[in-house]
């Protein structure tokens, strides 16, 4: 795949990854900014990586922190408690798999969700 399009690629996932944090938001946070949303699927993708290459690999405790790391990120962005990101880190994976699911069924298979765990 060519540079260009790895970079569309990225793009697009961020953009989905954006969504699902944006839908989280709304519904539990009473935020309507998608911009907010996509750096905040930037921010929590970064930290993701950074956590989980530091400790990832410790069984269950890794995973843990990693995870927390990434709630923090959302309970630092939208200024909530740790019940309401954890449901809006669930709220934005269910999310983020309905929009992928609907592009797999239009032949876009390639795709994921940046800033979503294991979207």
């Amino acid at each position: 795949m060519a540079l260009a399009d790895n970079i569309v690629v990225l793009l697009v996932s961020l953009f989905i990854g954006g969504i699902g944090i944006y839908v989280g938001a709304a519904l539990l946070a009473q935020s309507r900014n998608y911009g907010h949303a996509v750096v905040t699927a930037g921010i929590g993708a970064v930290v993701w990586a950074v956590v989980g290459s530091l400790v990832g690999g410790v069984p269950l405790l890794g995973p843990l922190v990693t995870f927390l790391a990434y709630l923090l990120v959302i309970k630092w962005r939208y200024g909530t408690g740790w019940l309401t990101a954890g449901g809006i880190a669930l709220v934005a994976w269910i999310a983020a798999l309905v929009v992928l699911a609907l592009l797999a069924d239009l032949g876009y298979a390639e795709f994921s969700a940046v800033g979503i765990p294991n979207v």
